[in-house]
């Protein structure tokens, strides 16, 4: 499971999405994860798996990548699905055992909103951390961020914290993995025993990863120190970057799509929110 987890991770591209300006993807993001949530009926969500499709067959990345990125979720998916089967009241009941009690409607409105939690994860990963590398990010982010400057707010520290945080993800996966390779290697069991036996095997795993990130981040500071990293003061960039006509075709592509999702949303459709 731990191997499995992709966030953060960058895979390298020529692709369509690869090319578009980091800011652009941001603005994307926000956008599509807006039109996530205004879906609310079945032409809607068709829409908003389509738009998923699409991105993930223009993207280049693999299925088997994505499915790797939905298992960390698999406990969040089963969660909401029960809490909604559950929980949802309808009129049409299905099962009635005791005091257990399952609606079509129920049913119906766990299958949407793991669609929805799905799509949300996907088009995020796409736009983001899978075609973009960290350092385009971090110049996107800080960029769009740059009017809060006058605020004196400091967006460059902001974006590079958040961008080492992202990138630092896979590498604290691995550390972790190796640390639970060691730990079973010297006989400790993580299967087995109550929950609260589990939940103290997980001590010996914890302080050797907290040290362990302690101890990168202490040398990542020395690094960036020994090659006078200054923040942003007088900093330059090799790549410049600039708004293209993709990007404002892209941009305007994604509005459409939340006009359409709202136009939908008023249609008459046997399933909705």
């Amino acid at each position: 499971m731990i191997r499995d987890i992709t966030l953060g991770q960058f895979f390298p591209g020529n692709t369509v999405i690869h090319r578009l300006d980091p800011r652009a993807k941001l603005i994307l993001t926000i956008v599509y994860i807006t039109a996530i949530f205004l879906a609310k009926n079945l032409w809607s969500f068709i829409l908003i798996i389509a738009s998923a499709l699409f991105l993930i067959f223009i993207s280049k990345i693999s299925y088997k990548t994505l499915l790797k990125s939905m298992k960390p979720l698999i406990f969040v998916l089963a969660f909401t699905t029960f809490f909604n089967l559950f929980w949802t009241d309808g009129e049409v009941l299905l099962v009635h055992i005791g005091f257990v009690k399952v609606y079509l409607e129920g049913i119906i409105y766990a299958l949407l909103i793991v669609i929805r939690i799905t799509a949300l994860l996907i088009g995020t990963t796409i736009l983001l951390t899978y075609t973009t590398s960290p350092i385009m990010l971090t110049d996107g982010l800080e960029q769009l961020l740059s009017p809060l400057r006058k605020l004196r707010l400091p967006v460059h520290e902001f974006s590079m914290m958040m961008t080492i945080a992202l990138r630092f993800i896979p590498t604290l996966i691995e550390e972790t993995d190796k640390i639970i390779s060691a730990q079973k290697a010297r006989g400790a069991d993580f299967t087995s025993g109550s929950l609260a036996k589990r939940a103290k095997t997980l001590v010996p795993i914890l302080i050797p990863l907290f040290i362990s990130a302690f101890r990168r981040a202490d040398e990542l500071a020395t690094a960036m120190e020994c090659r006078c990293y200054r923040g942003d003061n007088g900093r330059t960039r090799m790549n410049v970057l600039k708004f293209k006509a993709r990007d404002i075709l892209w941009l305007v592509g994604m509005a459409l799509l939340v006009g359409a999702i709202v136009w939908l949303n008023t249609l008459p459709a046997p399933i909705s929110l």
